[in-house]
């Protein structure tokens, strides 16, 4: 897809609800990050060249926010909680066993784009610690033994869809 007319038309439509305002930088991005699901370096290059940025500020503002992803992300993703409650509770043994499961580690992407993982400081649901959310679904009182059934769900909900 690399950038090709009608996915910088996509772009182009993007900027062009914001009146070209070099302001809506971060606006812009957030759209191109909806329906990309990643910030791809060609629409940053198309983004830096329509508003008239340098490229390095563009890429600056893109890597400086953690709401936005350089690289393709999965289409499940897996946020385990590490706060104090959850933590405490076995979250990083529940992130160990995700992690050994799936073969990739924290921040990283399986190569077929079916999950990402991410840890989280937070998921505001420290009765139940500890938590894990695929998606919009909470998984509590996770345990690392719990990790290979609720990942044998979500696939099977995925094969259905």
């Amino acid at each position: 897809m690399a950038g090709s007319v009608p996915e910088r038309s996509k772009i182009d439509k993007i900027i062009a609800n914001y009146s070209y305002e070099k302001s809506a930088l971060i606006a812009i991005l957030q759209e191109i990050e909806e329906l990309y699901g990643y910030l791809p370096a060609w629409a940053l290059k198309h983004v830096s060249e329509k508003l008239n940025v340098p490229l390095i500020q563009v890429c600056g503002v893109a890597s400086f926010y953690d709401a936005f992803h350089l690289t393709p992300r999965g289409k499940n993703i897996i946020r385990v909680c590490l706060g104090t409650a959850c933590y405490l509770r076995g979250s990083g043994r529940v992130l160990e066993a995700l992690e050994n499961e799936l073969g990739i580690k924290d921040g990283e992407t399986t190569p077929d784009l079916e999950f990402s993982l991410q840890s989280v400081r937070c998921l505001g649901a420290c009765a139940l610690a500890p938590v894990i959310v695929v998606g919009e679904r909470y998984f509590d009182k996770m345990t690392s033994t719990k990790v290979r059934s609720v990942l044998k769900r979500v696939r099977h909900k995925n094969e259905k869809d």
